[in-house]
Parts: structure tokens; C-alpha cells; sequence
């Protein structure tokens, strides 16, 4: 969200539902404070791979996105970035096709991150593609292309890698005090949840207790029920359709919370906390990080179920592009509470990119937990 105007990364400022085993999915990142992950630093000896740029770029179904990075002391640096909401799963779930205007909107965002990408001298790079690519018939006839006209070869991932990346470049932001987390991403055609233990728990961080993907999202349940007028008995539905492909994780995972967080990275999320805020207009290092109490995740979400479309589209921490969505969202966001009835959600404007920064950066030997 506003990724255009980020300038800071985990480093200095500048300028069908699955379930997996914990034995794979476990995080590779140790505890950290706030904002950066200062739990990580470049090893001394390797000053090669230290000069390297490394880009992560996350083709999802709602938006394009990509964060160019250098290792630094406390993790990475970024020194570019790029976000834009393409809507490449618009329509899909019903035709089961990526349409001729959505695959445009995103050959013209990916051709940006190419640019950018040559830009910065970038060495390494992982550029990877969720659900609109996993659903599409036509997915791979659009990688060709993609990679013919750009030289950019799209990887799919599958869901249990998601939500592995995902955990990864949100660990940081586990409250070192808390005996555990449950972590989601909303994306535009499916959400990830996962259940972690504490963040200080082995040097290898959190272990994944559980995980599962489940094949909604803000676009895909805005398609189904509706997105710019929304009456409280549609988002009930809303609810209702998330809550019965989140059942079988929550009985499985949704008893002993106590300890437990709620840590969330989404659009959705940070939208709410802006709002929360009062913010006039999106500011990363304003949310990123911050707490909101069960009661002022109500009141905020209650505010937006009541707000016309005309007014969302007019607040600048929606505006048109997700003014739409945004009540899908809140409503994947209300099933996964009432699944898991924790006390605090911290607020992740980080994830997949950053997972894969750090993957990259730590196979490289550039940079190592202490």
C-alpha cells in the first residue's frame, strides 16, 4: 500500500484450504524489535556478496509489487520499490481465465519493475506469482508472454510457500513476550493462516505449529457478494462463506490462545490502521508495527461496514482503487477473529517481498542471524 513513496525497508531509512507440516514450514528469521530487523547482520567476511542488489517482485491477483534491497548491519536496506493495483484476477473465478485487460494492467506494471530492476543493477532476483496464476487456465500461455516481451520468468508458488514467505518477513514483528501468533495474509484471491510458537524459541525462530490457504480473498469475495454496496446481511454472508473454509484449521488450532497475538499483512489491515490513525493520507512508518486492541479493530471496521462507497472511494487511505474491496476484507478479517478470539493484532506492512529478501540474502551468505 503507497509502496511508490516507501523508501525504508527492515534496515536504515533512506529516503482449497491446506494444511502443511511444521517440518517444512518452518521460519528461517530470529526475534527483532520494530521496525527493523536488527536480529540480522552481514557477515564480515563475505564483502562480495555485501554490494549485491536483490529485488523481490510479488505478482498477486489484486496488485504488482516489488522491493529492491541492499544487506546492510540490521538486515537490508531498500533503495527502491514499486506498487500498483492491477486486478490480474479480475474475473477469474468465474470464466477460470485471466482476461485480455487484466493481463495488459499487469504486462504494463511488470515492465516498470524491469526498468527499475536494469535501474539499480539488480544481481539477484525471485519473482514469484499466487492464486490468479495458480486458477487461470490460461496461466501459462501469460508467463510465456511475459517472459518473451520482458525477460522476466514469473514463478508460481504454491500455498504452503506463500504462507511460508509470508511468516518469514512478518517474524520480526513477533511480540517477543508472547507464548505465540497467529499470522494471516488476506491477499486478492486467497488468504493465508498460519499458527506460530514464540518468536524466541531456537535460533532458527518460530516454529509453525500449522498453516492453511484458504481459496478466498478480497477480490475473489467481493466477486461473489458484492464489494461497492454492501448491506450488513451481504457482509454476514461474507463472514459465513471465510468462517467455513477456516473451520477445520480453527478446530485444530483455535484452542489454548493465551499468549497469543493476532499479526496481520494485507492491504486490509493497514488500511484499517490508517484509518484508525486519522491519517490524511497513507504513511508506512505510521502503521507499520503498530498495536490495535480487539475493541478498536470493532469500532474501525463497524465505521467502514457503515461508510457509503462514495465516501471510501473519497478517503485517502482507500481511494477508488480498493474502495471496493475493502469490506471483503474486513470480512475475512472479522472470521479469522472470531476462529481465533486474540486480545491484540500488530499491524505488518511487510511479507512476502521481505521473505524473500531474506531467503535470498541469507543463502547468499549476506547476511546471518547472531
Amino acid at each position: 500500500m503507497a509502496d511508490d513513496a516507501r523508501r525504508d525497508g527492515f534496515g536504515p531509512r533512506d529516503g482449497a484450504p491446506g494444511s502443511g507440516r511444521a517440518s517444512k514450514l518452518h521460519v528461517e528469521a530470529d526475534r527483532a524489535n520494530g521496525y527493523g530487523v536488527h536480529a540480522l547482520r552481514r557477515i564480515d567476511g563475505n564483502a562480495g556478496r555485501r554490494g549485491q542488489t536483490y529485488a523481490a517482485l510479488d505478482l498477486g491477483t489484486n496488485n504488482c509489487r516489488l522491493l529492491i534491497a541492499r544487506p546492510s548491519d540490521d538486515g537490508f536496506r531498500v533503495v527502491d520499490s514499486f506498487s500498483r493495483i492491477i486486478r490480474l484476477g479480475e474475473g477469474v473465478s468465474g470464466s477460470g481465465r485471466l482476461g485480455e485487460a487484466a493481463m495488459a494492467r499487469a504486462l504494463e506494471a511488470l515492465r516498470i519493475c524491469r526498468d527499475k530492476m536494469d535501474l539499480r543493477g539488480v544481481s539477484r532476483t525471485r519473482t514469484i506469482a499466487t492464486e490468479a496464476c495458480r486458477a487461470a487456465s490460461n496461466a501459462g500461455a501469460f508467463r510465456s508472454r511475459v517472459r518473451d516481451e520482458l525477460g522476466i520468468d514469473l514463478e508460481v508458488i504454491d500455498r504452503e510457500t506463500e504462507a511460508l514467505l509470508a511468516a518469514t518477513g512478518c517474524t520480526p514483528l513477533i511480540d517477543a513476550e508472547a507464548s505465540g501468533v497467529i499470522l494471516f495474509d488476506i491477499g486478492g484471491g486467497s488468504s493465508e493462516v498460519v499458527r506460530m510458537d514464540s518468536a524466541s524459541i531456537g535460533r532458527a525462530g518460530p516454529r509453525v505449529r500449522g498453516w492453511a490457504s484458504l481459496p478466498v480473498g478480497v477480490v475473489t469475495l467481493a466477486e461473489r457478494h458484492g464489494g461497492m454496496h454492501v448491506s450488513r446481511a451481504s457482509y454476514a454472508a461474507m463472514i459465513a462463506d471465510v468462517s467455513a473454509h477456516l473451520a477445520a484449521f480453527a478446530r485444530d488450532h483455535g484452542d489454548d490462545l493465551a499468549g497469543l497475538h493476532l499479526l496481520g499483512t494485507s492491504g486490509t489491515v493497514t488500511t484499517i490502521a490508517g484509518i484508525h490513525l486519522e491519517l490524511p493520507r497513507y504513511d508506512r512508518r505510521r502503521v507499520d508495527g503498530i498495536w490495535m486492541s480487539d475493541e478498536e479493530i470493532t469500532r474501525t471496521v463497524e465505521r467502514l461496514v457503515d461508510m457509503p462507497y462514495e465516501d471510501r472511494v473519497a478517503n485517502a487511505c482507500i481511494g477508488s482503487e480498493r474502495a471496493d474491496l475493502v469490506l471483503a476484507g474486513c470480512a475475512i478479517l472479522d472470521a479469522i477473529r472470531r476462529a481465533f478470539p486474540c486480545p491484540r493484532l500488530r499491524i505488518a506492512d511487510r511479507g512476502l517481498r521481505e521473505g524473500m529478501l531474506l531467503q535470498m540474502m541469507r543463502e547468499d551468505g549476506a547476511i546471518r542471524a547472531r
